[in-house]
């Protein structure tokens, strides 16, 4: 079987979420089978395996996107994997399984950030409504998501017709990237650790805001890139006597030390398609105090504490809770138990077996 995997999503300065999913999965997946990784630059083959085999074509936001399947079909794929849903799919000659990782988008229509300004007129219009997405989805032979939470929306909003099978998102274990010890004091963690995109359903209000009810004092560290409209947006909203560090984007390896610095890991998010920081701070047996989602139950289990993301006032009280020493390692115990049950390799099967099928 010749298969091809679409790494082409890979970011090659700072990963997110689906720059993330593609490399993780692309890896785990050429560990159970031969892969053929399509790439649009060079430095993409960094985050893939050694002398991984690949084909170069254009980079998906290109405007020859639509016409990806005419270009692929020249190098006789049995089947494609995108881990994304908007690869041209129009004249294929092979199997597709194509991504579609959640509907927050529909929920909340601002395009990410860093497409151009026709690319972001283009992803508000496919939003609009669902019909773009069923035409789009029903093009492949099967469709992936990356959660339970996911696959019943998509279900319930009738989406597709073809197969959906989860292929669930997993978190590295950070701890291979931190110089020195996890730091946990007796004491009451006194960081909180923002990862995320600044976009208005992310919601970084209220975790700023809830600074004002909690004592004693923590600081909030906000580690994404922020573009300064948006800094100077929240920086307004600090109270007054509070810490607010806004880090401009960090590191693998920064993230991981700042994390495990005696830290409680905080998003009030209201909406995500999984909730990667959440993962990988359990996975560390960081404390976590997240928005109360559907999807953040799924990723936690019992292993976080869930708070209203309107109010910033329970917030404040469920970070206070995890004072109590015994609590906070009852918590992050059952965090660590719960998410050993998705990993990449675990997700790389699944998919497997599910192309096998085709």
């Amino acid at each position: 079987m010749r298969l091809f995997f679409d790494a082409r999503y890979i970011r090659t300065d700072f990963h997110d979420g689906i720059s993330r999913y593609t490399a993780e999965l692309g890896n785990a997946l050429a560990r159970h089978t031969p892969v053929i990784f399509i790439i649009s630059d060079q430095a993409q083959l960094q985050f893939l395996p050694d002398n991984a085999e690949h084909v170069m074509i254009h980079p998906v936001t290109s405007a020859k996107e639509p016409t990806t399947a005419l270009v692929l079909n020249q190098y006789r794929p049995d089947v494609v994997v995108s881990p994304l849903q908007t690869m041209g799919s129009v004249g294929r000659k092979f199997k597709l399984v194509l991504t579609l990782h959640d509907l927050t988008y529909y929920k909340h229509r601002t395009p990410p950030p860093q497409y151009n300004q026709m690319l972001r007129l283009l992803w508000r219009a496919y939003h609009i409504s669902y019909w773009p997405q069923r035409l789009t989805l029903d093009m492949a032979d099967m469709i992936a998501t990356v959660s339970e939470t996911s696959r019943q929306e998509i279900i319930e909003a009738k989406l597709t017709k073809r197969p959906v099978i989860v292929v669930s998102n997993a978190a590295r274990d950070l701890a291979e990237l931190i110089d020195g010890p996890v730091v946990r004091g007796d004491n009451p963690p006194k960081n909180l650790v923002y990862m995320g995109a600044f976009l208005p359903y992310k919601n970084a209000e209220t975790l700023i805001q809830s600074l004002a009810y909690i004592t004693p004092r923590r600081t909030l560290h906000l580690l994404s890139r922020i573009k300064p409209a948006r800094k100077a947006e929240l920086m307004r909203l600090v109270p007054e006597g509070s810490n607010v560090v806004f880090h401009g984007g960090v590191s693998d390896e920064q993230y991981a030390q700042i994390l495990t610095d005696d830290a409680i890991m905080v998003s009030a998010s209201k909406a995500e398609g999984y909730g990667l920081p959440l993962a990988e701070a359990l996975v560390l047996g960081v404390p976590a105090v997240v928005s109360d989602l559907e999807i953040f139950h799924e990723v936690a289990g019992d292993g976080a504490l869930f708070a209203d993301p309107d109010s910033p006032q329970d917030f404040a009280a469920k970070i206070a809770s995890l004072d109590d020493k015994k609590y906070r390692e009852q918590i992050t115990a059952a965090g660590k138990k719960h998410i050993g049950l998705f990993s990449w390799d675990n997700s790389a099967k699944i998919l497997l077996d599910a192309i096998k099928t085709l």
